[in-house]
């Protein structure tokens, strides 16, 4: 609504917790609070909060291996090179539906194709002893099966964020969402060596696949893809979230040519790449490190593998909250924050792993390894932001587009890291990872943008 002023001139009001004054953006102000013009925020909080639990029985279901790997490899004579090929499998069944889960989310909705992803990776997870017994091939199989599940996640949930999430609440709700990751990393790894210790390997992924498998149930009948289907939300939420985002509706055709001949684009596909190398490698072999390297026992690797995700979810959290209220919410480009945090998320991994072999106790390689997963965590409003920011109608492909590279990296480094310990050291495996940590930070800061594509705009 409006009214004229002494010129006759329209002033237009806006809610009051966000919006628009006279054409100029309002940022923040009442950004996922209680109370305001924008509804009270409760229902899109509600889908961020679907997606925090999704994101903490991702990684749950996917670190209980890396700390049963301990006991399996005992039991089943698994040698560094086959306990390589049992975490890698994970990721090619993961590779197969990046690009895919993006599509089928763009197009019928991230509500479905979310719900689809959470209950094949539970039920793929809750069948991984049976599989283990029956023997190493059924066990990739498995494995494989689940990625699949996981997936379509990443790509439905960045499909649903672009059509909840107004631009200026999007790191911090990004961050949020992708902590639960480094929550769900905590869960399991804290758990996981009690659960084995009393109950046998089988454990986890029996009780960590069935929450899945009730979130699938609860999400089914709370979850929407969009605010304009939704009878939940409130009108004045639903009218803020639409005016406030660019995406009106799923897309029926994806711009493969256009999309692909930007650089901006690609910037985001390589970093990816280089980003998830390092990532992959400490999420699957960090308790194996600790136990190799650092002399840690059972208790031992999953304690000390939890500090670096709690770093993390803090961290994550922090840096959305500081890029959305101190850089983009005081006038800074959108383009200059992300350059910014994704080069602390790049630049401080490579220092704290280059430091790695010049350390003198533990307890000093698990200080730089937390360190370095704090920095790792201002990704979240660096890169992992980004595929909104430059296309939101088409924010699920892309970000299976890039995704698919994180995952080749995810493949070939942690097999690769199992290769090298064969005769090699865990100095080469830092070095590899501190190098690709650098070329990303150079790719980044000259080819990424924080704009808006023109072309790409519904």
């Amino acid at each position: 609504g409006g009214e004229r002023d002494g010129d006759g001139q329209l002033v237009v009001k806006a809610p009051v917790a966000g919006g628009k004054v006279n054409g100029e953006d309002r940022g923040n102000e009442g950004a996922l609070q209680g109370g305001g013009g924008d509804g009270g925020g409760r229902r899109r909080l509600q889908i961020v909060g679907f997606c925090f639990a999704a994101f903490i029985l991702c990684n749950m279901d996917r670190v209980n291996l890396s700390i049963a790997m301990l006991p399996m490899s005992e039991e089943f004579g698994w040698g560094p090179s086959t306990k390589g090929l049992v975490q890698s499998s994970f990721f090619w069944g993961y590779l197969l539906t990046q690009v895919a889960g993006g599509v089928w989310a763009d197009r019928m909705g991230g509500k479905v194709v979310l719900g689809f992803g959470v209950l094949w990776w539970s039920l793929a997870t809750v069948l991984t002893p049976v599989a283990a017994r029956a023997g190493l091939p059924t066990l990739l199989l498995c494995r494989a099966m689940m990625g699949v599940g996981e997936g379509v996640a990443m790509p439905a949930m960045n499909t649903l964020l672009s059509r909840w999430i107004p631009k200026q609440e999007r790191s911090r709700s990004l961050a949020f969402v992708y902590s639960g990751m480094f929550v769900g990393s905590i869960a399991g790894l804290s758990c996981s060596p009690f659960l084995i210790s009393n109950y046998g390997f089988e454990s986890v992924f029996l009780l960590f696949g069935s929450f899945g498998l009730l979130w699938g149930a609860t999400w089914y009948f709370a979850g929407a893809s969009g605010p304009e289907e939704d009878e939940r939300v409130g009108e004045r939420e639903r009218e803020y979230i639409v005016q406030s985002t660019s995406t009106r509706a799923p897309a029926e055709e994806i711009p493969w040519r256009r999309l692909l001949g930007r650089s901006e684009v690609w910037a985001i596909i390589v970093c990816h790449f280089c980003h998830n190398w390092g990532t992959f490698i400490l999420l699957t072999w960090m308790p194996t490190y600790y136990a190799d390297v650092l002399g840690f026992d059972l208790f031992e690797s999953g304690f000390y593998s939890v500090l670096p995700w709690i770093s993390m979810a803090i961290a994550s959290n922090a840096a959305g909250y500081f890029a959305d209220t101190q850089l983009i919410g005081k006038g800074t480009s959108v383009t200059f924050t992300r350059k910014l945090m994704q080069s602390i998320g790049f630049m401080g991994p490579a220092v704290c792993l280059s430091l790695l072999s010049s350390v003198n106790s533990p307890q000093e390689a698990v200080a730089l390894l937390v360190i370095s997963q704090s920095c790792d965590a201002f990704s979240q409003s660096g890169l992992y932001s980004n595929h909104q920011d430059i296309a939101p109608r088409y924010a699920g492909v892309l970000l299976g587009m890039s995704n698919t590279a994180g995952v080749l990296a995810g493949v070939l480094g942690t097999y690769a890291v199992g290769v090298i310990l064969e005769d090699g050291s865990w100095d080469q495996v830092w070095t590899v990872a501190v190098g690709l940590y650098v070329l990303g930070t150079v790719v980044w800061n000259a080819f990424s943008t924080g704009e808006e594509l023109e072309e790409f705009k519904a």
